[in-house]
C-alpha cells in the first residue's frame, strides 16, 4: 500500500514514509492509494477478538511494509496501558456509548497516540531515517498531553506542544505544562486553536527551517491527525464497536450501525468514513459541532467560510474553525482530484472560505449528516441523562448526545445509533457539575474542589493521574505570539 498526497496524486510513498514525514512535500495530506477492503467474514471474525488484535488486523491492511509480528507488539504494548478495554462499548438508554477515553490521559486520542509513537521508531528504521525526529503539534486539548505522554523518552525523538493560552480546561492545561521527560516541550499561545494550528503548518512549509533544522541533524514530523499514523489507528475502533454489538446481539452480521462523532479538527470522524470504505456496514456518519458550527454548515449548504465569530466552549476541544482532516475527504469525494483540492484550500489560506458544488455535496450527503449543539443544550444532555440512567458525560459527548438525539426525532431513523464519547467528565469538572448540580453550586470552587464534588455527585472513580495533578510542579510555563513560534522550536532545538 503507497500513499499519495490530496494536493497533487503523485507518486506514492510507503507508509513507513508517510508516517515519518507527516505532511507530504506539496503540503497536501497523506492518503492510501486505494482502500484495502474487510468482508463481512472477517468483521464478524473479529467479535471474539481482544482489542489489540482487532487493531493490528485494521492496521496491517493499511500499514503493509510493517510486519504483523511488528503491529501486533506494538498495539499489545499500546493496550496495555489502559484501564482494562481500550475502548468499552455502553448502553444507555436506547442508544450505545463507545468510550474511548480509558487510557493514560483520560481522552480518546490515546487510541492513537499510544499506538503512534510504537511506529514512528518502526518507520524511522525503515526509512532510513538517521536523524532525529522532531514531533511538532498543535493543540485544542487533548491531542497535546497524549502526544506528550506517548513520546515522552522515546528515543531519537523530541516532542513539542503548543495549545491556546485560554482556549483549554484547567485539567488539560495542568496535564500538559505539569509534563516530565528531557525529550517534551510545551508553550502556550496567545490566541486561539485556529492561530496554534495554522502556525504549527506555516512551520512545516518553511524551506529555510526545515534546512536550518537539517543542520541540527533534526527532521519534521507531526503527531496531528494530519500523520496518517494517527489517523489508522483510529479507524480500528469503528470495527470493535460493529463487533461488539455483534457479540452483545444488538445487531445482525451486516446490520448498518449509524455513529455520532464529536468533531472539530474532522479527524475522528474521517477514520469511522475510512472504515466505512473498508466495507464495515455504516449507515449514517453523525457529524456533531458546537457553537463553531462551520462544519455543519458545510455539510448543509457545501460552503466551508471560516469567517465567523469564534466562540469559547464548554467543550474546547472542537473549539476550531478550520478542519484539517476535512482535506482527505474532499479528495475522495471529488474523485481525487488534487488540483482541485489544491484550490479549494488556497481559497481557503487566502479568503477563508472555499465552495465545493452540487457534485460533491451529493456525495458528501450520501454519508454525511450533521447537528450542533450549544453550551446550554449539551449541558443539559448531561444533566437529563445522568437523571435518567445515572450515566455521567463530558460535554463533548453531550454534544454528540444532543445531536443524535435530535437526529433520531427529525428522521426517524431508528438504525442502531453509537454516541463516541472523547474524554473523562474529569477533565471538565466544572462544567459536568454545573450541569448536575447548577453553576451556584460551583461559582466558588477551584477545578480540583469541583472534580472532587462531582466524584462525590456521580460516583464515578476519579482517575488517579487527573487527581494528582493538584500536587504536581509547573514545569512549562511560556507564552508567545503565533508570529514567535518558529523561533520558541528553534529554541526547543538548540
Amino acid at each position: 500500500m503507497n500513499y499519495v498526497s490530496t494536493r497533487s496524486g503523485a507518486a506514492g510513498v510507503r507508509a513507513s514514509q508517510a508516517i515519518v514525514a507527516g505532511l507530504a512535500p506539496d503540503g497536501g495530506l497523506y492518503v492510501p492509494e486505494s482502500f484495502p477492503a474487510f468482508s463481512l467474514r472477517a468483521v464478524q471474525g473479529m467479535a471474539e477478538k481482544p482489542y489489540a488484535d482487532r487493531a493490528r488486523e485494521v492496521l496491517a491492511a493499511y500499514l503493509t511494509d510493517f510486519t504483523a509480528d511488528e503491529l501486533q507488539a506494538a498495539a499489545e504494548s499500546a493496550y496495555a496501558r489502559f484501564d482494562g478495554p481500550p475502548a468499552p462499548l455502553k448502553d444507555v438508554e436506547d442508544l450505545h456509548v463507545l468510550e474511548l477515553w480509558h487510557g493514560p490521559t483520560h481522552a480518546f486520542k490515546d487510541m492513537a497516540l499510544q499506538m503512534l509513537p510504537r511506529l514512528m521508531p518502526l518507520a524511522m528504521r525503515k526509512t532510513g531515517v538517521d536523524k532525529q525526529v522532531f514531533i511538532l503539534v498543535a493543540t485544542s486539548g487533548d491531542t497535546g498531553k497524549a502526544a506528550l505522554e506517548g513520546f515522552a523518552g522515546v528515543a531519537g525523538t523530541q516532542v513539542g506542544v503548543f495549545y491556546p493560552v485560554d482556549g483549554v480546561s484547567p485539567a488539560q492545561k495542568l496535564q500538559m505544562i505539569t509534563q516530565e521527560g528531557d525529550n517534551t516541550h510545551v508553550c502556550a499561545v496567545r490566541g486561539n486553536f485556529d492561530d496554534a494550528q495554522t502556525g504549527v503548518k506555516r512551520i512545516f512549509g518553511d524551506a529555510d527551517m526545515a534546512r536550518a533544522l537539517a543542520e541540527k541533524g533534526v527532521e519534521l514530523s507531526s503527531a496531528n491527525s494530519i500523520n496518517f499514523g494517527r489517523l489508522a489507528p483510529q479507524v480500528a475502533y469503528y470495527f470493535s464497536a460493529y463487533a461488539d454489538l455483534l457479540k452483545k446481539g444488538a445487531i445482525a452480521l451486516g446490520d448498518e450501525v449509524n455513529f455520532c462523532v464529536p468533531t472539530g479538527n474532522f479527524g475522528n470522524i474521517l477514520a469511522a468514513y475510512y472504515a466505512k470504505r473498508m466495507g464495515l456496514p455504516v449507515g449514517k456518519l453523525l457529524c456533531a459541532s458546537n457553537a463553531n458550527n462551520v462544519l455543519f454548515d458545510f455539510i448543509e449548504q457545501g460552503v466551508y467560510n471560516a469567517n465567523r465569530p469564534f466562540h469559547k466552549t464548554t467543550s474546547p476541544s472542537m473549539d476550531i474553525l478550520v478542519s484539517s482532516n476535512l482535506e482527505r475527504l474532499l479528495f475522495e469525494l471529488c474523485d481525487r482530484d488534487g488540483a482541485l483540492v489544491s484550490s479549494w484550500m488556497q481559497a481557503l489560506k487566502s479568503g477563508g472560505r472555499y465552495e465545493v458544488g452540487e457534485k460533491v455535496c451529493r456525495a458528501l450527503r450520501e454519508s454525511f449528516a450533521a447537528g450542533w449543539a450549544d453550551d446550554e443544550k449539551a449541558l443539559g444532555a448531561i444533566a437529563r441523562v445522568y437523571d435518567a440512567c445515572g450515566y455521567t458525560m463530558d460535554p463533548h459527548t453531550a454534544v454528540a448526545w444532543s445531536v443524535a438525539e435530535n437526529y433520531r426525532s427529525v428522521t426517524g431513523d431508528r438504525r442502531p445509533m453509537v454516541v463516541v464519547s472523547t474524554a473523562s467528565p474529569y477533565k471538565f469538572s466544572r462544567s459536568v457539575l454545573t450541569a448536575l448540580r447548577g453553576a451556584e453550586a460551583v461559582e466558588a470552587l477551584d477545578e480540583f474542589a469541583c472534580a472532587d464534588a462531582l466524584e462525590k455527585v456521580c460516583g464515578l472513580p476519579m482517575p488517579a493521574s487527573l487527581r494528582d495533578l493538584r500536587a504536581k510542579p509547573r514545569l512549562h510555563n511560556d507564552v508567545v505570539d503565533p508570529a514567535a513560534m518558529a523561533d520558541e522550536v528553534c529554541r526547543w532545538v538548540g
